[in-house]
Formats: structure tokens, C-alpha cells, sequence
């Protein structure tokens, strides 16, 4: 059996193009890090890699990369999603001037692979099913190549424990770790299903718990996340992994809190609730996208026409687990009132961390391709924002039905309430009012670097940051404070998401105002309504 020849691999975390929604960069700097979430992709590629090559990992977005880093690399590894999209171009460009060979990857490059031509190798899909093929190629001598995976294939159960090590993990709020790969619905806008299908497929009880070991005895506590894009899709494994992962808990003496991405189907199913309580989950992220039953069908997201949403989060609360969720504004389907729906859904709900976005065709998506289709999708339409845009402020990549500016104004109207300073305080208050934490541990691990600033001192550095909220945040968390320690506890936390959700919000809204403005001196004829037909 040959052993391949030492290597020195140079993984490079490409920084986020803009700020966005999800970057928490004021938040961050509240309770004492660098950035939310660590690089689980790179990790997870790194340990699939021989163990006679040498890697050293730097997250672009937490420490600077020196001359001397790429000096001492014989290949670097890059890439990464879309918002990242210009910056690994920018490293490609760097790598190629230095002269390394560079190594592309991950969900854009697999999306987009002719953007990433520049890069010597480019490897697309899941790493599993494809990265001895590279390492073979490599050791033999070549220096360029594209190896492309097939689809929906990978083995999860052959992943082996990412290279936590790797990591600072005081850089971060907090780490992630990935259950499963997969998602059976069919939203027309989402690339999950295009990436990784709809069949998901979960790793062993085994080896989900292994990692969880690997991390306790590195000595990491608090909050980690389950990446999957859609927890609860493969229910049959779930309803099997879950009692093992409480009792894994309950052994170690709670170290974690978990938070993770579900469908709203989970309110449906008390006995999941009642399990993922037991194992310490405390939050999840739902993509709700529109409270309109008609635009839900047109998107293709009909599992969310089937029940009461606002009652259905009301019921994940009643199992003490908080929801953030996801909203777009921009389908075909909208009617004129959407503006005022969407905000009389978001506080009926009482969701204080609501990610609104304008409508982005992602590439490589059914909606994608149907814009395509009806001849409605604007050149570059998979070329990123570089610099101070998202999907908040460069959304629309098409041309809409409805007049761009009703598009604009409306999604303007829903982050003026939303994110005004007494609205996000009452939804955090009557959000407590409806958790029932009596299921979750209600102390933090000894080590939880969210333990490391106390409640007072995290609300008074948020509120004097943004003095406008001083009185209703102070109020909510007070409130919160007298019913009980657990809710004033969880209160702290979206009070200090409001530290970037409220300046971030503004910053959108100027944003679109400069579009609107534009907008005066142009003509825009709207696309015809192919609903219609």
C-alpha cells in the first residue's frame, strides 16, 4: 500500500463578503468574540486528508494570513458559499501569485464551478466520495484537475471526526457539528435538494456521540449547533439518536446546549419535542418565508400550508425551545397587504429574531431555473455582491412581477417595525411568557464562554451602544427577570442579538432607500405575470 508523501496544507476560511444578517459582528463584539459559527466544512475535509500531511487552518474572517504562511504551504485549500464567493476569487488570485497550487471547494464552487476557473484543482460535491481521487492525483504528480463527485452518494457514516483541533475555540460563539445531509421537501428557491438531495442520510448514533466525546475532552463547553439543514428530515433515525444523545448528556453533566435548523412540521410531533427537550435543545431556525398560503403553494413549500404557523411555534416554545426564523420578500405571489401580514405573522408568533430577506435566485435552483425559463434572470445572476451588499440589499436578481418599488417599500415597512426598538422588546418579552423551559438545563456548563459576561453587564453594554433602547430592553429584561432566572437567561441572549439586528436593520433600510431613489430615474416595466396564464 503506498503512503503518500508529506504535504503541508494551508486551509484558508474566505472572509464574508458583507455584513449580513447572519454575521452577528456587533453582537460578537458584545459578549467577547470573534465570529458566530467555526469553519465545520474545512475541518471535516482536513481529517479526510493522509495523516502525513501537515495542516494549519486560518479563518480570514478572525486572524490575518501572512506571507509566511503561504510560504510554508505546498497547496492551499479554499472555498466556500456564496457570500464568500469574492474573497475566495481574491485568494485564488493571491495563491496563484505566490505560486501555490490552490484547491476549491464547497457549496458556490459546486453551484458555479466556471466562476472558480482560476483555481488549479477544483473539487465538487461531497469531499467523501471524491478526495482520494484528489490525494491520488496529487502524490502522482499532478498539479491541476477538476474531480467531480457523484451526486448524493457520500457515505455519512464513513465521516470522520472533523479536525476540532484546528480551532480557537474562544474565536467563536459557538462550533457545529453535522447529523445529517438532506431535505425531503422541494422549496422551489432552496439549493439544499441540488446540493445534497432529498433523501437524507444521518451518521451513526456511534459517531455523532464520538465527536461529542472528541470536543468534551478538548475541553469545550456551551453552545453547539447541529449544522443540518433540516434536523428532523430523516424522523426514523432521529426518534433512535436522541435518547442516546440526552443520556450522553446526562453522563457529562449537561456540557452542551444544542440549537439547530428544522422544518415547522416539528410542532406536529410532541414525542420529537419531548426528546430534543430531554437532549438540552434550546433554539431552532425555521424557514417560515411568507405567511400566505398562496405563495407558500407557489414556492413549493406546501408543508408549511398545512397548520396555524403562529400556533405551531407557540407549541416549540411550550417544549422550551425558542425559534428563529427565516422570511423573503419578493415571490411572484405577493399580494399588496403582504407588508402588514408579515408583520402582524411576526408578532402574533412572537419571534424576536426574524431574518428578512429580498428574494435572491441562488444558482443552481428550480427557481433559478424557471426565471431562466421565462427569460426574467439578470445577467451575472450567480456573480456575488462584493462589497457591502447581501441578500437584504442586493436581492431581486430578476425581473419581478410586481413593480420593483412595491417590492422595496414593502420589504422596507417590515424592518421598520420589526426592528424598532420597542417592537423587538416586546416580542422578546411575550416570547418568555410562552417558553417553558422546565425541560432544559437551566444553568450553563462551568467553561460556556456565554457565562463569562454576566447579565447585567451584557444588557448595559448593548443599551449603552444604542441608547434608543435603553428603556424597552431594559424593561423586557427586568420583566423577564421576575418570573424566572432560566427566561431572563435566554431574554440576555436576543437582547444581545439586538446589539446587530438593530444597526444591521438600518443599515438595510438605507440601503433600500438608495434603490428607491434610483429607481426615480428609471424606467421599469414589470415582468408579465406568468401566474396569470
Amino acid at each position: 500500500m503506498n503512503v503518500p508523501s508529506p504535504c503541508n496544507v494551508l486551509m484558508l476560511y474566505p472572509l464574508f463578503s458583507a455584513e449580513s444578517f447572519w454575521t452577528f459582528g456587533e453582537s460578537c463584539k458584545v459578549l467577547g468574540v470573534k465570529r458566530p459559527a467555526a469553519p465545520l466544512g474545512l475541518i471535516t475535509v482536513a481529517a479526510m486528508l493522509p495523516e502525513s500531511w501537515t495542516v494549519r487552518l486560518i479563518d480570514c474572517n478572525t486572524a490575518p494570513l501572512s506571507d509566511d504562511d503561504l510560504a510554508w504551504a505546498d497547496v492551499v485549500f479554499t472555498g466556500g458559499m456564496l457570500p464568500q464567493q469574492a474573497d475566495t476569487l481574491r485568494l485564488i488570485e493571491l495563491c496563484r501569485a505566490a505560486g501555490k497550487p490552490v484547491v476549491v471547494g464547497g457549496p458556490d464552487p459546486t453551484s458555479s464551478p466556471h466562476i472558480y476557473e482560476r483555481a488549479d484543482f477544483r473539487v465538487l460535491g461531497e469531499a467523501e466520495s471524491v478526495i482520494d481521487q484528489f490525494i491520488t492525483a496529487w502524490d502522482s504528480g499532478a498539479r491541476s484537475g477538476v474531480f467531480t463527485a457523484p451526486k448524493f452518494q457520500a457515505d455519512v457514516t464513513k465521516t470522520p471526526v472533523p479536525r476540532f483541533d484546528l480551532l480557537k475555540f474562544d474565536d467563536y460563539l459557538y462550533l457545529g457539528v453535522q447529523y445529517s445531509r438532506g431535505c425531503p421537501f422541494t422549496c422551489e428557491f432552496c439549493d439544499i435538494i441540488e446540493l445534497y438531495g432529498r433523501v437524507p442520510r444521518t451518521k451513526t448514533n456511534e459517531q455523532i456521540l464520538r465527536e461529542l466525546d472528541t470536543l468534551y475532552q478538548m475541553g469545550y463547553r456551551g453552545h453547539l449547533d447541529f449544522v443540518d439543514d433540516n434536523f428532523i428530515g430523516n424522523k426514523k433515525s432521529l426518534r433512535l439518536f436522541l435518547p442516546q444523545l440526552a443520556e450522553w448528556q446526562r453522563a457529562h453533566g449537561y456540557p452542551f446546549e444544542f440549537s439547530t435548523e428544522a422544518s415547522v412540521n416539528l410542532a406536529d410531533d410532541p414525542e420529537l419535542l419531548e426528546l430534543m427537550g430531554a437532549a438540552n435543545f434550546f433554539g431552532i431556525f425555521v424557514g417560515i418565508e411568507s405567511p400566505d398560503p398562496a405563495t407558500l403553494v407557489a414556492m413549493r413549500k406546501k408543508q408549511n400550508t398545512r397548520r396555524n404557523i403562529a400556533e405551531s411555534i407557540h407549541k416549540i416554545y411550550a417544549a422550551g425551545i425558542l425559534v428563529t426564523a427565516g422570511f423573503i420578500v419578493g415571490f411572484d405571489n405577493e399580494k399588496v397587504s403582504m407588508a402588514e401580514s408579515m408583520i402582524e405573522f411576526i408578532e402574533e408568533a412572537a419571534i424576536p429574531v426574524s431574518m428578512v430577506g429580498l428574494l435572491y435566485a441562488l444558482p443552481n435552483t428550480q427557481l433559478t431555473r424557471r426565471l431562466e425559463r421565462e427569460g426574467r434572470l439578470h445577467a451575472g445572476h450567480d456573480v456575488a455582491p462584493t462589497i457591502g451588499a447581501d441578500q437584504c440589499t442586493a436581492g431581486i436578481n430578476f425581473d419581478p412581477v410586481r413593480p420593483l418599488r412595491d417590492i422595496l417599500m414593502d420589504y422596507k415597512r417590515v424592518l421598520e417595525h420589526i426592528y424598532s426598538p420597542a417592537a423587538y422588546a416586546g416580542r422578546v418579552d411575550r416570547l418568555m411568557t410562552l417558553l417553558d423551559r422546565s425541560r432544559q438545563r437551566h444553568e450553563l456548563a462551568e467553561g460556556d464562554i456565554r457565562a463569562k459576561l454576566g447579565a447585567m453587564e451584557t444588557v448595559h453594554r448593548v443599551v449603552s451602544a444604542l441608547p434608543e433602547a435603553r428603556g424597552p430592553l431594559w424593561q423586557t429584561f427586568m420583566n423577564c427577570a421576575k418570573r424566572d432566572t432560566s427566561s431572563a437567561r435566554i431574554a440576555v441572549q436576543m437582547i444581545a442579538a439586538y446589539a446587530h439586528l438593530g444597526p444591521f436593520s438600518r443599515k438595510v433600510i438605507a440601503a433600500i432607500d438608495a434603490r428607491l431613489a434610483a429607481l426615480d430615474n428609471e424606467t421599469v416595466t414589470p415582468a408579465t405575470d406568468v401566474t396569470a396564464a
